[in-house]
This record gives structure tokens, C-alpha cells and sequence, in this order.
């Protein structure tokens, strides 16, 4: 038995810094995913091992069941349809499970998301053989939300698994979760974001869950549904940022310039608003489309301007900007800034051609393209028999 789950990543349209400051921001489900295939042992297999396989990395990770329990002897009493956070306790087990694994120092980023992948299955799973193989179309720490999209999709995994969720193991393809059980797959895949992300805002893992678009104010989460088909040039820089400390920076700049900076954030929260009313509306022919994205781009441009004046532009997002806008094409960063991706709207009637020149142009500046659809599905789930 094998039960295969994809889970996409996330950009944020607008609004990023300023919804730390309580401005509306939004974000949108991209078409990029991460797949977590669980394949359970048959009998003949005679393999009492849980196996992690990180198939783009080609790493693997194996913890004998017992050794297992014997970590986690309180853990058989847990249920799959209660999610609870990981105690202090249960993350000093963790870490030394994790340890034993001898990551290479290069890749030992990935350690928190090993932790994660643990706590998940074990709680949710117990402490039974598998092997879990993992493959993403996200780069890693590029802010397009490749852990939420891990957590969700390992998450619902282990849920068409366990007796908490009714699927027809019969239905060829992708099929989805009721709303009830994708609350479910939400609020466990946050408790693994935390163990990644410490504190999480739940953003990435929600938008990655439900899919489409979400605002999001002072905490408040809305689910929008997005009327018109959008396409993203996304440019990841490859420039790792600190976001805790560029977010630290903006508060600094906001304390010295309180005034000013009030000003930046309520034209941010506007713009959001008017993102949203304008995506949200109905389409009736091209034209309209055409309107709609021009519309789009120059709140793109207003929106990027406002982060420039908060200062977390840097000069690879910069490089990105004057590369598209030779092809009049706007874009503006997504996430922390400071290096990370930035987004560049494709307009509809915007030929192949022109495309394919502005992604030669920018990966010649050893940057790394990926062209994405908006505000599409959420987490899907699919079934094959005994191999």
C-alpha cells in the first residue's frame, strides 16, 4: 500500500513587513509542490525500520522501530484527531534520534525538518516500519514556503492513513479532504512548523492546506477565491537572508521614523485591499483580464517601492527589477527581502518569446527561474496498490 500527497508552497502577493505592523497582507498557493509518497511494508518485506528519503538530496535517514519505542514510550496513547505541540521533553528524544543520524555538517540545516518529520509520523502514525520519500519542486529557504509544504503534505499522508479521515482508496488520482479533516491536516502541519520555524505565523502551512489566496490581518485569516488566472516569474537570488533581523531592522526604522513610517504601512494595508477586491471580482472577456492585470502590476510597483522605503530591497532583488522593467514587466520581492525571490507578473497576451528572453537575461546573473500559476489547489492525496 502506498499513499502519495502534494502540498503546495506560497508566495505573498503584498503586504509583507507592513503585517507585522498590523497592515493587511496577502498570500497565494503557487503550483509548485512537495510530494511525500508512504509506502507501507508487506509481510514478506520483513523490515522493522522507519526510512526518511530525501530523494533530491539522495539522503536517507532509518530508525529501528524498537528504538523507537523505546524513545517514545508515552507516545502509543496519543490520537490522530487531537493535535497537541511536542513537549520539552519529547524534543530532547527527538534531537538525540536525529543526532544518531550523523547529518553531513553541510546539509545540517535540514535537521529541524527531520525533528519535524518525527514528531509528525510518531504521533500521528506511531511507532510502526515505512519509508517516506520526499521530492519538492521548491528550493529550500528561498521563502516560497518548502516547509509548510513538507509538514502539510507529510501530515495528510499520515491522516488517509490513520481512522481520522474516509477516503475511497478505489479513486484513481488526486482526490481532497473534507473541510473538517483539512482543519486537521492545518493544525498538525502548524505543530511541525513550529518545531522548523519556532514561531510560525501559520500563514504558509494554511495557504499551503486550503490553497487559493488568503488575506491576513493582526491574525485574522480570510480564505479568498481568486476570479482570474494569474502567471509569476519567480527569480529565486540564491541570497540567503536573516529574516529575524531584517524584521528587527524595519521595527528600528519604524521607532526612529514613527510618523513616516505609519504612512508606509497604511498605503501597504490599502494596497492589499484593493489586491484582494481586484482578484476577487468577476471577469467577462479578455479586455477586462488586460485591465485587471495592469491594475495588478502597478500595485506590484506601489508595493515594491513601500518595502524599498522600509529597507529590505538589496541589490540582487534590484538586479531582478531593472532586468524585468526592460521588458516593461513589474515584479516586487516576496517574504523578508534582503535577497530570497521576487515575483514578476506574466501578463496573458505576454508572448512565449518575451519570456524566454527575461529568463535568459536573469539566469545570467546566476539566478534561478520558476514560472508559476496563482491561487490554485490546495493539498491533494492519490492511492496505488501493493507494488
Amino acid at each position: 500500500m502506498e499513499v502519495r500527497a502534494r502540498a503546495p508552497g506560497k508566495i505573498i502577493l503584498a503586504g509583507e513587513h507592513a503585517v507585522v505592523h498590523g497592515s493587511t497582507a496577502m498570500a497565494a498557493a503557487i503550483d509548485l509542490y512537495t510530494y511525500v509518497s508512504l509506502r507501507l511494508p508487506t509481510p514478506s518485506d520483513n523490515d522493522d525500520t522507519l526510512k526518511l528519503y530525501l530523494k533530491d538530496m539522495d539522503l536517507e535517514f532509518s530508525w529501528p522501530v524498537a528504538r523507537l519505542e523505546e524513545a517514545f514510550p508515552e507516545l502509543g496513547s496519543l490520537r490522530a484527531s487531537s493535535p497537541i505541540s511536542c513537549s520539552l521533553e519529547i524534543t530532547k528524544a527527538i534531537a538525540a534520534l536525529v543526532e544518531e543520524q550523523d547529518i553531513p555538517e553541510a546539509k545540517i540545516g535540514l535537521a529541524s525538518g527531520v525533528s519535524a518529520f518525527l514528531w509528525l509520523y510518531i504521533s500521528i502514525h506511531g511507532c510502526k516500519p515505512a519509508k517516506a520519500t520526499v521530492t519538492s519542486e521548491l528550493p529550500l529557504g528561498s521563502g516560497l514556503g518548502s516547509s509548510a509544504a513538507f509538514c502539510v503534505a507529510l501530515t495528510a499522508a499520515l491522516l488517509a492513513l490513520s481512522d481520522s479521515v474516509k477516503l475511497d482508496f478505489g479513486h484513481q488520482g488526486w482526490q481532497v479532504f473534507g473541510d473538517s479533516e483539512l482543519d486537521l491536516v492545518n493544525t498538525w502541519a502548524f505543530e511541525g512548523e513550529k518545531i522548523i520555524h519556532g514561531k510560525p505565523s501559520g500563514i504558509d502551512n494554511t495557504v499551503s492546506t486550503y490553497g487559493n489566496m488568503i488575506k491576513f490581518k493582526s491574525g485574522e485569516l480570510t480564505c479568498i477565491k481568486t476570479n482570474m488566472p494569474l502567471k509569476m516569474l519567480i527569480t529565486n537570488t540564491k541570497v540567503g537572508r536573516n529574516t529575524k533581523a531584517l524584521v528587527a531592522s524595519v521595527s528600528e526604522r519604524t521607532m526612529r521614523h514613527p510618523t513616516a513610517m505609519t504612512a508606509v504601512f497604511s498605503a501597504v494595508d490599502s494596497i492589499s485591499n484593493e489586491m484582494a477586491t481586484i482578484i476577487q471580482s468577476p471577469i467577462s472577456d479578455d479586455l477586462a483580464i488586460t485591465e485587471k492585470e495592469e491594475k495588478l502590476e502597478e500595485l506590484m510597483e506601489m508595493n515594491q517601492g513601500l518595502l524599498q522605503c522600509m529597507g529590505v530591497s538589496h541589490a540582487s532583488i534590484e538586479t531582478v527589477l531593472r532586468t524585468t522593467l526592460k521588458f516593461k514587466l513589474s515584479s516586487k520581492l516576496t517574504g523578508a527581502g534582503g535577497g530570497g525571490c521576487v515575483l514578476t507578473l506574466l501578463p496573458t497576451l505576454l508572448s512565449g518569446s518575451v519570456v524566454d528572453k527575461v529568463i535568459a537575461d536573469l539566469e545570467s546573473c546566476g539566478f534561478q527561474c520558476l514560472i508559476a500559476g496563482i491561487g490554485g489547489k490546495g493539498m491533494e492525496i492519490s492511492f496505488s496498490g501493493t507494488s
